[in-house]
Formats: structure tokens, sequence, C-alpha cells
């Protein structure tokens, strides 16, 4: 069903789904909706029953995966999106139907659009992505070229210092994650590291689905040594549609080489590349990311219900409206915060100017007392 739907990403894959519900699934809630058409599987949403004060079913993969979807067979059409609307209005009957993190074009959209009850489509995570070009091409769109000098600068170097890299083989998978979670906790160090990766059943979740999706090509797990040690990790998830690095993990003693492992890590994914339509740096809108002129692209929540449900729907958007204003209100606090802070580094700037004018003017005083015997200047 995954090979069969274009736009599917790694994470509607069956070994990472799989591999959620066993670190993340409770018993009883599982939902699975499938649609077959003379017994060959043609659609499938694979979905769960949330926790919490609004009945409402939501795709496998929780927050830990960056893309939500269901699987269409691209060779069936509208009847098989029809099939699946009308087991999904089934299913709606007694919750909500809340399809998070959908990518513009995925397969939920075309069942969104379909919906003949109440329905609601807000924006979720913003994604960036770059296009599917070869480093030296990700290097050309820099807008300057004392950018494109800069990074070239610091690809000679990551050459200069011998850094090699290498596919780790499915059978080595489990020493290889445990290895980029011991170097992800370390270059986190007294940071604000997400604390579900140093979980034990994250962990577990990562070994069991990068081992069957490093087999199959949907996953490559890529060591990086230096004087055969390993100084970090990647685990980069690939779709026929996209490529996009998921996790990794980077020994902190490869900033004192003066090592970008931003820029190592690129290089590495735009290796990988094979024909897909774009190289997504997933969710989050970090500093480091934009440096790259990255295309910004809104993750959608689609809201499901019938007339029956519409209540929970009206509930749903009430609470995403709280939360987004709960956000503008921390978001503003913390320019705020900036603000001010950068408001004291100017004052001890001054102060230090300042500090620095009084000793060059007791220096020349002393001078001239030494000059003048001692006497008033």
């Amino acid at each position: 069903m995954y090979g069969s739907c274009a736009a599917a990403t790694p994470f509607q894959s069956h070994a990472w789904l799989h591999a959620w519900w066993r670190s993340y699934g409770r018993p009883g809630r599982l939902r699975l909706v499938l649609v077959r058409s003379g017994g060959d599987l043609v659609a499938a949403a694979p979905l769960m029953r949330a926790g919490g004060p609004l009945p409402a079913l939501v795709p496998l993969g929780g927050a830990i995966s960056d893309y939500g979807d269901v699987l269409l067979d691209d060779t069936c059409g509208e009847a098989a999106v029809a099939a699946l609307t009308d087991a999904l209005a089934r299913e709606a009957r007694g919750a909500l139907i809340e399809l998070r993190e959908v990518r513009p074009g995925g397969a939920a959209e075309r069942v969104w659009e379909r919906w003949s009850g109440p329905r609601r489509r807000l924006d979720d995570s913003l994604c960036l992505e770059l296009p599917p070009l070869p480093m030296a091409g990700l290097v050309d769109r820099l807008p300057s070229a004392k950018a494109r000098q800069r990074v070239r600068a610091k690809l000679r170097r990551l050459e200069a210092l011998g850094v090699e890299r290498r596919a780790v083989a499915p059978r080595e998978v489990e020493r290889a994650v445990d290895r980029l979670l011991d170097l992800h906790r370390l270059q986190w160090r007294g940071r604000g590291v997400t604390p579900e990766h140093l979980r034990p059943r994250f962990r577990d979740h990562l070994v069991r689905a990068a081992e069957p999706m490093v087999r199959s090509g949907d996953a490559v797990l890529t060591e990086f040594r230096l004087d055969g040690q390993v100084v970090a990790v990647d685990l980069t998830l690939l779709s026929p549609r996209l490529a996009g690095g998921y996790l990794y993990g980077a020994h902190p003693g490869l900033r004192e080489l003066r090592a970008d492992v931003a820029v190592m890590l690129l290089d590495a994914c735009a290796g990988l590349l094979d024909g897909q339509e774009a190289l997504s740096l997933l969710r989050g809108d970090e500093p480091y990311k934009r440096h790259w002129r990255p295309r910004p692209v809104m993750n959608r929540r689609l809201l499901l219900a019938r007339r029956s449900t519409a209540p929970l729907l009206a509930a749903a958007v009430a609470r995403a409206a709280a939360r987004d204003r709960a956000r503008t209100v921390v978001e503003r606090g913390r320019t705020v915060v900036e603000r001010g802070r950068a408001v004291v580094e100017r004052g001890r700037v001054v102060i230090e100017r300042g500090r620095a004018v009084v000793r060059r003017r007791r220096s020349v005083v002393e001078r001239r007392r030494e000059r003048d015997g001692g006497g008033r200047p």
C-alpha cells in the first residue's frame, strides 16, 4: 500500500508505523480502516482513538512523526477515495476525525475535498524544503558570493580533517542507533534537548523502524568517522517524493576542530537524492535552516465530522485558536525578553567602553606624574 501511494512520506511506511505502535500504542485504541477491491488493498487509514476530553481519531505516528497521512492506491482513482471517505464517515459517528501534519498534496487532502459533512482545515507545523540538488547546486543558491565561499571553505575543511562517511548495514542498525542517541545526548548536554529523544521507548522505536527501512531503502544511517572514531551518526528517511534528515548526533569536539556539522550533514543528505522532488529539512524554523534559503511549506490539520459530531469540531477549532493565541503571547514575551537582553548587552558594552576610557585617562595621568616628578599634572 505504501509503495502504491506516490504522496506517501516515510512516516507512512509499515515499518515506521508498526514500530511506533509497539512503543506508543495502547491496547484497544487502534482503528485501522481498510478498503479492498476484489481482495486487493486499495486504501488505508491507520488511526487510533486519542485520549483527552474530545473523542477523536488521529493518525498513528504521534508527535515524533513529521508528517501524517492516509494511503490511497494511485491506480484506483476516485473510487478508492470515495470508499475510504465513506468508511471514515462511519467512524465519525462517535468521534472527530483529526488528521494532523498532512503535507500539501497528501492523500488525505483528497478525502477532505470529498467530505460532505462539517470540516475545517487549519495550519499545523511549518516545514522547510530545499530543491533536490547536489551540494554544489545548493551552494550556488546562496544569496551572496561571500556566503558561497564560506560554505565551500567549510567543505574543504571537512575534507582536510579527513572526515569519512559510510552507510550502515541493516545488521549494524541497533549499534548505530545507540551511538546516534549517545552522541545526540552529548551534543545537547546542558541545553534544551527534546526529552522524548532520551527515553527508552523512543530508542526501541528507532531500532525497530530503522532496521527494515534501511533494508528496503526507505532510510539510510550514515556514520561519520575521524581518525577511526565515530564522531557523528545521521538518520535520513527516504520516499519516492522526498528525502529528509530525521535525527543526528554529533560529538561537541567537532566544533573545536572548526568542522561545520550542518554543512557535513546536508552534504551527506544531498548525496542520497535519487529522483525525489524535495529535500525536506522537516519541521522547525531554526535559523541554521533559513541560511540555505528553503521554501516554507505549511502542514495542514484536517478536521472531519458529521452533523452529529459537529460540536466536537467546533470545540477542536476553539481549542486550536486558544493555543495559537497562547503561542503568540509566549512568542511576544520571548521577543520582549530578547530585546531586553539586547539592551542589557548594549549597556554592558557602553560600560566597558567607559571603563576603558577611564583606564586610558588614568594611564595618561600616571605617565604625566612620572614625567613631572610626581607633581600636579
